[in-house]
């Protein structure tokens, strides 16, 4: 301690008395920027735990709903309500954190969302395993959920501190800056050229829509920490709401927010919700951490080591989603029992002889069989035989049989 001290009253010796107190004056910055830092990783961090929190719950009411006898509806249970109440304060936490940190440090760390409903969903939401069955099931969600953990301690260690105070002169000169308005010039033209293909070529492709959802969720993320930094201010006794530009930013948060809500909700009706989840995160990290860092400049100033790092925990995260979102079991949907009778040109395939069970590839087949070659001919697709009586079998020998036919009279 005592060397310490003389090297420091040294160093304090030889220099200047001005850089004495910049040198001062920098650390107080620097221990600053890393207390804003935590607090909003914090809250970023206990926010997506209380979201994942409240989607288990509610999860978990409507399927205790859909196994028990109870007529009440879902909105009707304490459960459902506090698990919206558990959201509201998860959104609400997540909201405040882009008021502390940088962009792009906030935004990676949604795969904490991921990695705590992995852990309740093994937990409290899946079904029973065997313990034969316990590695080969789950052994590529504990991998990634500590891929994940490793991404997220590189991510929060080699953030960027790059801080500015979210005033309306501020944003007003980052959003007519050149490099910010040729970045919009090229993500308005990807979109624009991406929704083409979606609406008129009929491209479904998952990439697709969920880049249509990351381009929307980077102007997401640019006004909402805009729009937190300002009201954060203002709490504070800076008052940011005369600005007009904290209510242009606000509109374009909404708007951006309910489109990609709609791109979203497109994308789950087509493709697997772990498909969605996976590829979703990685597309919309990645060009929500581009905007973030051509808007305000989250990496002006920061060495090459911290970038790489930064960049490395990404990836780590990326991975890590990916084997958590892999290993979930896919839904089966339920296939309805069809009424014979009822489909049109059944008559004709009576007298055919033909098939009339459909081929189905799924676990429930109430009513028709699998489409398996390795099944023996006794589990085959039955077929109804002609139905016949006998008829003029003398005037007739070749003809012992008529078929009957099934008119609309009868």
């Amino acid at each position: 301690m005592d060397s310490a001290h003389g090297a420091r009253l040294q160093l304090r010796q030889l220099l200047p008395t001005g850089s004495t107190a910049s040198v001062s004056v920098s650390g107080a910055e620097g221990s600053f920027s890393y207390k804003e830092n935590l607090i909003g990783a914090l809250l970023a961090i206990f926010g997506h735990l209380v979201v994942s929190i409240a989607l288990n719950l509610q999860k978990y009411c409507h399927i205790r709903l859909a196994g028990s006898k109870d007529p009440r509806a879902y909105f009707k249970t304490k459960t459902w309500w506090l698990g919206l109440l558990l959201m509201l304060l998860g959104e609400l936490g997540v909201f405040a954190s882009y008021a502390f940190a940088p962009l792009s440090l906030i935004v990676p760390l949604s795969a904490v969302s991921v990695i705590a409903s992995a852990i309740i969903g093994i937990i409290f939401i899946k079904e029973k395993w065997k313990p034969k069955d316990f590695l080969k099931r789950y052994v590529l969600s504990f991998v990634g959920c500590g891929l994940a953990i490793v991404g997220t301690y590189l991510l929060v260690t080699f953030a960027p501190n790059s801080h500015e105070k979210m005033t309306g002169e501020n944003i007003a000169r980052h959003l007519v800056s050149w490099p910010f308005l040729l970045y919009m010039l090229v993500e308005i033209i990807v979109f624009c050229l991406l929704l083409y293909f979606y609406k008129e070529k009929k491209a479904n492709n998952v990439v697709v829509i969920l880049l249509l959802v990351a381009l929307l969720g980077s102007m997401t993320v640019v006004t909402v920490k805009a729009v937190a930094g300002m009201l954060v201010l203002s709490i504070q006794g800076n008052l940011q709401l005369d600005y007009p530009i904290f209510y242009v930013m606000f509109v374009c948060m909404v708007a951006t927010a309910i489109y990609q809500a709609a791109f979203l909700s497109q994308a789950s009706q087509i493709y697997d919700s772990s498909l969605i989840a996976s590829v979703g995160y990685i597309l919309s990290t990645t060009v929500a951490i581009t905007a973030g860092a051509v808007f305000y400049l989250d990496f002006l100033g920061e060495d090459v080591l911290h970038i790489c790092m930064f960049a490395l925990g990404c990836l780590i995260a990326f991975l890590g989603v990916f084997l958590i979102t892999r290993n979930r079991k896919k839904a089966i949907p339920f296939e309805p029992y069809i009424s014979m009778d009822a489909m049109p040109g059944m008559q004709d395939m009576h007298a055919k002889g033909t098939t009339v069970q459909p081929d189905l590839k799924a676990s429930f087949s109430y009513g028709a069989l699998e489409n398996n070659d390795s099944i023996s001919e006794i589990y085959a697709p039955a077929t109804l035989p002609v139905m016949q009586e006998e008829h003029n079998s003398r005037s007739n020998p070749g003809v012992p049989y008529r078929v009957l036919e099934h008119t609309k009279k009868e």
